[in-house]
C-alpha cells in the first residue's frame, strides 16, 4: 500500500503493517477528542516513525496513488482533525 506523509514524499507499506498503523491512528483520534496534546504529539510522532521506518520510499518521480495521506509532523490538532474522515486517517481497506 502507497502511504504520502505531506511534504516528504510516499513510501510503500506492507499490508501487514495496517493494523500497527491503525492502532496510532485510533490513539491520534483519542487524543484529538480529549484535547490531549501531549498524547497527540506522542502518537503522530509514532504513526509517522513507524511509515518511514517500515516503508520503502518511492522515487520523487514516482507518480502512484496513495492510498493514505498523512499529516506532517508539525501538524497542530485542529489540522488533524480536519483531516480524518468517519474512519480516521487510516481506514481499514481489506
Amino acid at each position: 500500500m502507497i502511504v504520502r506523509i505531506m511534504g516528504e514524499g510516499q513510501l510503500d507499506l506492507s499490508e501487514a503493517d495496517l493494523d500497527l498503523l491503525n492502532d496510532f491512528d485510533r490513539t491520534i483520534e483519542s487524543a484529538i477528542e480529549s484535547g490531549d496534546e501531549d498524547a497527540f504529539r506522542r502518537a503522530l510522532h509514532d504513526l509517522l516513525e513507524r511509515v518511514r521506518t517500515d516503508g520503502k520510499p518511492l522515487a520523487d518521480a514516482a507518480l502512484e496513488p496513495s492510498q493514505f495521506i498523512l499529516p506532517p509532523a508539525d501538524s497542530t490538532m485542529d489540522e488533524v482533525r480536519a483531516m480524518l474522515g468517519d474512519e480516521g486517517l487510516i481506514p481499514d481497506v481489506r
